[in-house]
């Protein structure tokens, strides 16, 4: 029988603030996708076979380098793969430095194990080359029969070429963005930098978007960046919250999740909340499979008592769902 697995996210009363880079972001300062197609060259017979597009890129490449060969050449090689090539450009990188990227191949290559990726341009949306990569591809994990494709990657692999210009702010401000739309969150950032540099300084144009006053030349914005970010802001009031996964019967949930007064019945399972003193605050009769429990208990020990009376997930589920329709189960219940 599946058992209920429990996982609980405990936050006192007193948490610690977070930091405001922690909860949003600077408006403009983001990565940049890139890729390319290119091809894996040197794999021991692992590569594609019978693919027309890889045999023309190798063709393609080798005259590049060349090399003549006659119309209509078929090389037939195995120890060619032809690849896609992603990578993210990192928010003001410059040319010369470097940057991870991943190989992933689009043809019938068994492993791109061993192999080493031809120079590749990769492009931006904007279809303008932002990088070169090149090097020896790493696989990880172990290769076997029957074992799915890995793609490989190849740190430090690309060497940008060219910078994306990007601003901090226009004009006499610079704008948050919260990763998560908040209004309230949004109300506690405005309220601590105005706290902190001034009434005016930040006001919030909706829950996602805080405009914030800043200075005007470039050393003094960047500054004034590094001290936003850091500034610590005062935790929210815990939401409760209980996330149950029904195919692995994991049930994660915060402390403020309790049950008010209820009376549930599930097949041979009774579950009873009541103000009715009872010896402890939850009380468990395996024979009946009966449980009492307090008003205000909190909804752990109500998972850790089914447990032990032997209720599967589907049971706690339905129960679950019970409660919230009756209104004694005050969060919310997201099922995956």
């Amino acid at each position: 029988m599946r058992r209920l697995l429990i996982a609980l996210l405990l936050v006192s009363t007193s948490a610690v603030a977070e930091r405001l880079k922690d909860l949003a972001t600077i408006q403009g300062v983001r990565q940049n996708q890139l890729i390319g197609y290119g091809l894996v060259v040197g794999l021991e017979g692992t590569g594609d076979q019978s693919v027309p597009f890889t045999n023309q890129s190798l063709i393609n490449a080798m005259q590049q380098m060349g090399v003549n060969l006659p119309q209509g050449t078929n090389l037939k090689s195995k120890n060619t793969a032809a690849v896609v090539v992603t990578g993210s450009l990192a928010a003001f990188s410059q040319p010369g430095q470097t940057m991870d990227v991943t190989i992933s191949s689009v043809g019938t290559a068994k492993s791109l194990r061993g192999g080493t990726l031809m120079m590749t341009p990769l492009k931006g949306a904007d279809g303008q080359i932002y990088a070169l990569a090149q090097g020896n591809v790493m696989v990880g994990g172990v290769a076997g029969p029957g074992a799915p494709l890995k793609p490989g990657s190849i740190t430090d692999g690309a060497i940008i070429e060219r910078a994306v210009n990007a601003t901090v702010g226009q004009g006499d401000y610079v704008k948050l963005e919260l990763k998560e739309s908040d209004f309230s969150m949004a109300g506690r950032i405005v309220e601590a930098i105005n706290t902190y540099y001034g009434k005016g300084t930040a006001e919030a144009e909706n829950g996602l978007v805080i405009k914030v006053r800043a200075p005007a030349k470039q050393n003094e914005r960047v500054a004034f960046i590094g001290g936003l970010e850091v500034l610590e802001i005062k935790p929210a009031t815990l939401i409760p919250k209980v996330v149950f996964n029904l195919r692995t019967g994991t049930v994660v949930m915060n402390q403020a999740v309790t049950l008010d007064e209820c009376a549930v019945s599930h097949g041979s399972l009774s579950l009873v909340v009541s103000a009715a003193p009872t010896p402890a605050q939850t009380q468990a009769i395996p024979d009946r499979q009966l449980m009492v429990l307090k008003p205000g208990v909190l909804l752990a020990d109500v998972v850790k008592t089914l447990n032990s009376v032997g209720a599967t997930p589907e049971d706690m589920l339905i129960m679950l769902q019970s409660m919230k329709a009756a209104g004694a189960l005050h969060a919310e219940l997201e099922i995956n």
